[in-house]
């Protein structure tokens, strides 16, 4: 099979990568979260801090800091983002005037920027298996389920070519059983559902105790889970469950670098692989702007837990960059709800003149871009027909980097 990227006019063309998960005001934090706070930090410590964080917000801030991220993934050579959106209300729990005002802060940074959206506002009700309320610090992502479904609607009415809504589902230990059925039952046929699942060892754990099975053999049995659906992370499984993914026709989608900073684990990739699984990348908590290192670390990280070489690669596809971009065209259609006709003029132009690619070949352009350095490559992005990159820089680099300055000046202040 050949590379996904071609060579046009004398140059290195590939498509726009599809970024799977994302939570863009994690962004302001990035390299904030490196001090211990506890001789066993973890997820759980992080998450401490991504609260207070998360506290700070507005919409005028969410703009600021999402329109940045946006700028930096169409630079280093995404055109779809997948928004998992859970910083609905004001920090005191309260609706906006407008119950919308936080989404509509992410849908004016994605059209600001030129990226193409996909907007999964999330359902997010317990703060645990048990049912739990959520604690004051989680108040400003609840909603009731018609509350929910009521933004949801509002939202969907505004898709477009750039803007797709689905549904999020915070996790299962935020969504009860009978809310979950509800809120899906009432979601359009077409509409696209992620959900955070088996991510750590602790919320597996929680799962067997509370509800008598692991996180992901419980949503098979008891939810719908075909094409439409998104696994994030499903870092912990066992062998019924990877089958299962894949024969559902599922995708999932792994956080390399997230996955890495917050220690939760190594997704077992070749297993899926074998199973027939789709996957696709997210850059998350945005510590990595990055497809070419969540990709090159995807693939490290079976090397390392493996002790082999080449995990990806096949007889039948043997260059791992190859198969790398393949894995991620492959499932952005199923991801997103971006028909691959509409993102067909998507593109994404490499720099020939590079050193990394001097003298590159349709048979390493691909493993030449992934594995070859740190220095970024992408020249040209174009999105819908628009060119939003050039010469490696937004073309609004300037004004949004200042106002993302401002904003966290605020949010560092507050």
């Amino acid at each position: 099979m050949r590379t996904p990227i071609t060579s046009v006019d004398g140059r290195w063309v590939l498509p726009g990568v599809a970024n799977l998960h994302s939570h863009a005001f994690q962004r302001a934090m990035a390299g904030l979260a490196e001090r211990m706070t506890h001789p066993s930090d973890s997820f759980w410590t992080w998450r401490e801090t991504m609260y207070r964080m998360a506290a700070r917000f507005d919409p005028d801030a969410l703009h600021a800091v999402a329109a940045q991220l946006y700028a930096e993934m169409l630079e280093a050579g995404y055109t779809t983002v997948c928004e998992f959106h859970y910083l609905h209300h004001a920090p005191d729990g309260r609706p906006y005037d407008d119950p919308a005002a936080m989404s509509r802060a992410l849908i004016a940074a994605a059209r600001e920027t030129g990226i193409r959206l996909t907007l999964l506002p999330v359902l997010y009700m317990t703060g645990g298996f048990d049912g739990r309320p959520l604690n004051d610090r989680q108040r400003r992502f609840g909603h009731a389920v018609d509350a929910w479904l009521r933004l949801f609607e509002t939202l969907h009415r505004e898709q477009d070519d750039m803007l797709r809504v689905g549904c999020a589902l915070h996790s299962l230990r935020a969504v009860p059983p009978e809310a979950m059925t509800t809120a899906l039952a009432a979601l359009p046929r077409d509409a696209r559902i992620h959900i955070h699942i088996a991510e750590q060892i602790g919320e597996v754990q929680d799962s067997l105790a509370i509800r008598g099975d692991r996180p992901v053999r419980w949503l098979l049995d008891h939810a719908e889970v075909d094409a439409r659906w998104t696994l994030v992370h499903a870092t912990h499984l066992e062998v019924d469950e990877i089958v299962g993914i894949a024969d559902r026709g599922a995708t999932v989608a792994i956080c390399p670098t997230t996955e890495a900073n917050l220690g939760d684990g190594l997704f077992p990739l070749r297993d899926h692989l074998d199973a027939g699984g789709a996957w696709g990348i997210g850059s998350d908590s945005h510590i990595s702007v990055s497809p070419v290192e969540e990709l090159r670390w995807l693939e490290y990280g079976q090397r390392l837990a493996t002790k082999h070489r080449n995990i990806v690669a096949t007889e039948a596809m043997p260059s791992v960059g190859d198969a790398l971009l393949r894995g991620v065209q492959a499932s952005a259609e199923a991801s997103t709800g971006f028909a691959s006709a509409t993102t067909a003029g998507d593109a994404v132009v490499l720099d020939g003149d590079a050193p990394q690619l001097v003298g590159a070949t349709p048979e390493d352009i691909a493993d030449r871009w992934i594995f070859s350095g740190n220095r970024p490559l992408v020249r040209t992005v174009t999105v819908n027909g628009r060119e939003v990159v050039a010469d490696g820089r937004h073309r609004d680099r300037d004004a949004i980097a200042a106002r993302y300055a401002a904003a966290m000046r605020g949010l560092l202040a507050g």
